[in-house]
């Protein structure tokens, strides 16, 4: 074994900068990922552990040979939050790129290859450079373990080390940089010297990490704030707002919220987003304020940056008409005062607009994809408010569409959310979309394993994801049997319904093997403390037995399917001619879906699971 391995090391060095071996990079970066039961090890003493994290990251970034000075040399944009930090991240870069720089971003998770998560110019890193740059990295860790008790960064970890290695070497003027859970502990934060800071919405997410309360998250959130850099945030829960700014208040940093996007002066322009939705208005003034402040900061640093100088020039100049300062009597204001608005040139414009050389373009949030007759709605929203605002983005649009249609038009959700979150609550805001049926699927595109090393997930099994889908499709049953909501009433006559966050509800599944006609197959139990009834599902979806009855499957309101690929086959129901090639699943019809002209599909919930379904309808995507 001993011998082998130096042979691949050996083969790894002789690849390492001929821009091969992309697919054995990215096995190799999966063996770093952490498994479901080490994972919940490290959750439960996280708490314990989580001031090591820092130092851990230091120690290998030693190793990998980057030092925290070289890191300090990097220009970086730095930003946390709940909501919208990855949209304010996009937008930033595709501004400053505008202007001329050259961008490095670094964001997670990846929806269809891991590459995607360290950009260059706003594209991501090609097979040979992410080879190159990986192998490099991996072999300094690999070859220095033995004498560090043959430890080794874990996943994220690992490319974060690896985003760092790759902006020092390509020379980026600007490197912005998503964090990934938290801030105060996550291993972004090792850079100690950010140019700007920005904190997007915060929201409950991740509380078994980050704690149960908004304060609690706050704090984790603020602290990528340093001493003496500036730091910009957007309205907060209550409670929230207070939490950063004592923050920035004991590290003496000049905090601001942001001004509502009208304040700013658009020259008697319009106000276009590359990103669409309303809630994006929020992410675009964020997003303004961090490029604007590191314009200023950058001129300040180096006067001869003609680029920086320029834009400065003409954000002050003094021919159009003044804007003033945001003042709010508050108690919160006098503490955290609202950053002035400014003029938006040109090139800040294009940038918000996506019009710059490649467009700012976020796939998997707020997406429309039309193949044939049936329209994707993307969306990966995971928390309650996101959902909130991606149920109204998607009855808005999908209204506009529909009143083009003439003909019946059917509504699917494909949903799954992985990890600590609570479906109920997610799957009530849904319901106002007036869904024909719903689908939910693990977060996996193809059975075969083999489909795409990019996407393998060991911290979950795929027992494990199957069984909570199963609880969804109960859940989502158990909902409709709550409001008695029709599915065949017309859109025109659809009215919202309020559903409120949903409690906690309790859910034990335990896999059975039973014998049926076809022979022995494994089904899942499903039983919920509550009201919700026990039943018995194959891993197909089928409803085998219940004790509240079989329905008529030809109007089941819900399927389970073991991957993303079988169940977007079965809801387009033929009128998706590239998917009708591949379909393979034997299900029963369903008549809504069967007897429509045009099928809408909202896809959201995890990342993970929009990852997918992009590698299956957009094949461009994995090239």
């Amino acid at each position: 074994l001993g011998a082998a391995a130096a042979a691949i090391t050996g083969w790894r060095r002789l690849h390492m900068d001929r821009g091969s071996g992309y697919e054995e990079a990215v096995q190799t970066l999966n063996t770093l990922q952490t498994n479901a039961q080490t994972l919940e090890r490290i959750r439960r003493e996280r708490g314990r552990n989580a001031h090591n994290s820092l130092p851990d990251m230091q120690g290998f970034l030693d190793r990998a040979g980057i030092t925290l000075d070289e890191l300090d040399r990097l220009s970086v944009i730095h930003v946390s939050g709940t909501k919208g930090k990855g949209s304010v991240c996009a937008m930033s870069e595709s501004i400053l790129r505008s202007h001329g720089y050259k961008t490095g971003f670094y964001s997670s998770p990846h929806l269809v290859q891991v590459r995607e998560r360290i950009r260059i110019n706003g594209q991501p890193i090609s097979r040979d450079h992410f080879s190159k740059y990986f192998w490099s990295c991996y072999n300094r860790l690999a070859e220095t373990k033995d004498v560090h008790n043959g430890t080794m960064p874990a996943y994220f970890r690992f490319l974060t080390i690896l985003a760092f290695h790759v902006f020092i070497e390509e020379k980026v003027d600007v490197a912005v940089i998503e964090v990934g859970i938290g801030g105060a502990y996550d291993c972004t934060n090792i850079v100690r010297s950010p140019v700007v800071c920005g904190i997007t919405s915060l929201g409950l997410d991740h509380l078994p990490l980050l704690g149960d309360t908004i304060d609690k998250i706050a704090w984790h959130k603020a602290g990528i704030i340093k001493s003496g850099i500036p730091a910009f945030t957007v309205e907060q829960p209550e409670g929230a707002i207070e939490v950063i700014a004592n923050q920035a208040e004991e590290v003496k940093a000049p905090l601001h919220l942001c001004p509502g996007l009208d304040r700013y002066n658009w020259r008697g322009g319009e106000v276009r987003l590359g990103l669409p939705g309303d809630h994006q208005r929020i992410n675009a003034t964020l997003a303004l304020q961090l490029c604007h402040t590191w314009l200023c900061r950058r001129a300040a640093n180096q006067e001869f940056d003609a680029n920086a100088n320029g834009e400065l020039d003409s954000l002050s100049s003094s021919d159009s008409t003044e804007v003033g300062r945001d003042e709010e009597d508050t108690a919160v204001a006098s503490r955290v005062p609202t950053a002035t608005p400014f003029y938006i040139t040109e090139h800040f414009a294009q940038g918000l607009a996506g019009k710059c050389m490649e467009s700012c373009f976020w796939p998997g949030r707020s997406q429309t994809l039309k193949r044939g007759n049936v329209t994707y709605y993307i969306d990966g929203a995971h928390t309650q408010r996101s959902v909130q605002v991606c149920v109204k983005w998607f009855r808005d649009t999908a209204l506009v569409e529909e009143k083009k249609i003439d003909g019946p038009v059917a509504r699917v959700l494909l949903f799954n959310v992985t990890g600590d979150r609570n479906p109920l609550s997610l799957l009530k805001l849904l319901m106002p979309c007036q869904f024909d049926c719903a689908v939910f699927s693990p977060n996996i595109a193809y059975l075969d394993p083999a489909a795409s090393a990019d996407q393998t997930n060991y911290t979950v099994t795929n027992e494990t994801q199957l069984s909570r889908c199963m609880v969804e499709k109960t859940l989502w049953e158990e909902l409709h049997q709550q409001d008695a909501i029709q599915s065949e009433v017309p859109l025109q006559t659809r009215n919202p319904v309020d559903h409120q966050s949903g409690d906690s509800l309790q859910v034990d599944y335990v896999e059975k093997p039973c014998s049926t006609t076809n022979g022995p197959i494994k089904r899942v139990q499903v039983g919920a403390s509550g009201s919700v009834p026990s039943k018995y599902y194959c891993t197909d979806s089928t409803t085998v037995a219940g004790k509240s009855g079989d329905s008529d499957d030809s109007y089941a309101k819900a399927h389970v399917f073991p991957c993303i690929s079988d169940a977007l086959s079965w809801i387009q129901h033929g009128k998706d001619k590239e998917l009708s090639r591949s379909n393979t699943v034997q299900c029963h019809p369903h008549a809504s879906l069967d007897e429509a002209v045009h099928i809408q599909v909202l896809i959201t919930g995890s990342l993970h699971l929009i990852g997918g379904a992009l590698k299956v309808l957009d094949p461009s995507m994995s090239e």
